[in-house]
């Protein structure tokens, strides 16, 4: 008669969870793309003069900028990391071609020579340069600490820096896009803080942003119009009908919305096209109006959630290419929604600076949709460089005759 015994032993079982996406970044951004082609066919769906007749026109435009943004996603995403570096440099030049472009032969638009016409398709060259300058400044820091062997920051790193972001802001300053430069300067800063610059350094550098500014409104550098969004801002009362209008009627649609909102396609002044460029830098106030309270906080929240995940993953990483980049990009999701959200309410001046994956375009879309799939690249080196995490021990009951 055979005899019966079981052997249990903690031989690791053959189930191993690989290292995967971070599904809820992924998540999050899904919900803003639907929720701002949503918002993006309200805007432009009673808009005659915008759609020619065919209230579905932005719709399904912003649907192909969406798909277009998740192939660029996908193929970051699946890139060596090896090669995001190398092509990184690559990435800055054209980046910095493309603004060099733009002041010879580029398309004046809303007083700013920021576009550049292919074909059918208006091209923002500045959106680009955005990620361009996150992505230089964090090989510049990685290629030196790795060549010394040291990890801190030293003076030399900070003028490289410096002198990676200045190139695209005098271009950019030169249109003149003042959004996108607040945005690039506020990004700039929170690089350098992320790279480990002393504080001290950081107070130079924002006293010395500060003066510069102030420089440049005394020196004529910025347009009249772009002085007077900053006096209505102060004040909108002191133009209701030209400067201050955009703010004012933006105070409106968000004020009509209060906590549930008119409903979807319903809101009165997004119906009847009282606040201008409401499918582009003004798309919040369609969700304050149609959504309320609630619906723009979830928004919000959304948004949130994206630059929470950026800023583990960065935490996360022991790569310093990487770490610095995904704080770069979180740094400016977050001030580039605070800045259009800031507008649409009042308590910032209006620089036309989208709404990241809701407001309508491509260039905005296809440089947002980019740095997810880098941020998503940096996690998933992160994670396969800690395989263990990803080993589940079993135990495992043999039987023996």
């Amino acid at each position: 008669m055979a005899a019966l015994r079981q052997l249990r032993t903690s031989r690791p079982a053959a189930a191993l969870r690989a290292p995967g996406l971070d599904w809820l970044l992924m998540v999050a951004v899904a919900a803003l793309l639907v929720l701002g082609s949503l918002l993006v066919w309200s805007a432009t769906s009673a808009r005659e003069d915008l759609t020619g007749g065919d209230p579905t026109a932005y719709l399904r435009k912003q649907l192909v900028n969406v798909a277009i943004g998740v192939v660029l996603m996908v193929m970051v995403l699946a890139t060596d990391h090896r090669w995001v570096r190398i092509l990184a440099p690559l990435v800055y030049l054209a980046s910095v071609g493309g603004l060099v472009l733009v002041l010879t032969s580029g398309t004046t638009i809303n007083g700013s020579r920021s576009w550049i016409q292919l074909g059918g398709m208006s091209i923002q060259p500045a959106e680009f340069a955005k990620l361009a300058v996150v992505i230089g400044m964090a090989l510049l820091v990685a290629e030196r600490a790795e060549a010394r062997r040291r990890y801190d920051v030293s003076p030399v790193d900070v003028a490289g820096m410096l002198v990676i972001a200045g190139i695209p802001a005098a271009l950019i300053m030169a249109q003149p896009d003042l959004g996108t430069m607040l945005v690039l300067s506020a990004t700039v800063f929170g690089v350098i803080a992320a790279a480990g610059a002393p504080r001290r350094w950081l107070l130079l550098m924002g006293g010395g942003g500060i003066a510069a500014g102030a420089v440049a409104v005394a020196a004529g550098v910025l347009k009249d119009y772009q002085v007077d969004r900053f006096l209505a801002f102060t004040n909108p009362e002191l133009d209701p009908r030209g400067a201050g209008y955009n703010t004012e009627q933006a105070r409106i649609a968000v004020g009509n919305g209060g906590l549930f909102g008119q409903g979807l396609f319903d809101g009165s002044q997004t119906r009847s096209g009282f606040v201008p460029e409401q499918h582009t830098d003004f798309i919040f106030t369609v969700a304050g109006e149609e959504l309320g309270l609630v619906g723009a906080g979830v928004l919000i929240a959304l948004l949130g959630v994206v630059i929470w995940r950026a800023l583990v993953i960065a935490f996360q990483t022991d790569d310093t290419f990487g770490r610095i980049a995904a704080a770069g990009i979180a740094c400016w999701f977050g001030f580039q929604a605070f800045q259009n959200i800031g507008m649409c309410l009042g308590i910032m001046p209006v620089t036309g600076v989208p709404l990241p994956f809701v407001s309508y375009g491509g260039s905005s879309m296809f440089a947002g949709m980019l740095a997810i799939g880098l941020l998503q690249n940096i996690h998933l080196r992160s994670t396969a460089s800690l395989p263990t995490r990803f080993l589940t021990t079993q135990p495992r009951v043999l039987s023996v005759r």
